[in-house]
């Protein structure tokens, strides 16, 4: 079973998540950008000690600063690691719980029965 598999679906006997974090640097993000890269190492410190893994990071071009994925064990400890991100102050994250093409298509059959 795949790691972030969720207690939704009918096999699933671990709760890790998927999630997908977009994030807007902030103006206090914007003055200390300096500092960015070592934000990110504490980033994911932070997400392993809450039980999690940051899969990928990326800086990207348009509305959005960076992405970066997780896997998190459960929302909890999301929204743990959202709320000392937000009140660092250097980037504001819209948080997406995502889904593999399996467990979608696990999804879409129950949908469909």
């Amino acid at each position: 079973m795949p790691p972030h598999e969720t207690a939704d679906t009918p096999a699933a006997t671990t709760t890790s998540r998927l999630y997908i974090s977009l994030m807007r640097l902030t103006d206090k993000g914007l003055a200390e950008l300096a500092g960015s890269p070592e934000r990110r190492k504490i980033s994911e410190e932070r997400v392993a000690a809450l039980g999690g893994r940051s899969i990928a990071f990326y800086a990207t071009l348009g509305t959005y600063d960076f992405v970066q994925v997780f896997e998190m064990p459960d929302n909890e400890a999301m929204m743990q690691y959202v709320l000392t991100a937000r009140r660092d102050g250097f980037v504001e994250p819209l948080i997406l719980p995502a889904f593999d093409p399996q467990i979608f298509g696990a999804i879409v059959e129950r949908v469909l029965k």
